[in-house]
């Protein structure tokens, strides 16, 4: 049975989304969180959890975090920004698409 999402981030504010599956991580989502940015560099789906759309939820749950939080998503990871650039509508009012600084 699949575990909760869940956020581990350091003191830093690295660390990352992810899913376990007993003791076992099947989908991470790797992060930063700085200021008032969220940056995802990285979405893994480890093979035992490919095929559950593993990486979508990853997706839905820190889109949620980011809006819950008013953070701006830096997407560095290629998953993530090609879905915020085929649903561009859908993300728009939390995708930094201008490095601003």
């Amino acid at each position: 049975m699949m575990d909760e999402i869940q956020l581990k981030l350091n003191a830093k504010g690295h660390g990352a989304f992810y899913i376990m599956d007993g003791g076992e991580t099947i989908a991470e989502m790797v992060i930063s969180i700085s200021g008032h940015h969220i940056t995802v560099y990285h979405t893994e789906v480890f093979p035992k959890g490919e095929g559950l759309g593993l990486g979508k939820k990853l997706l839905a749950e820190m889109v949620s975090y980011a809006r819950k939080n008013r953070l701006k998503v830096i997407a560095l990871c290629p998953f993530v920004n090609a879905q915020f650039q085929q649903h561009e509508a859908e993300y728009k009012d939390i995708w930094e698409q201008e490095e601003s600084y």
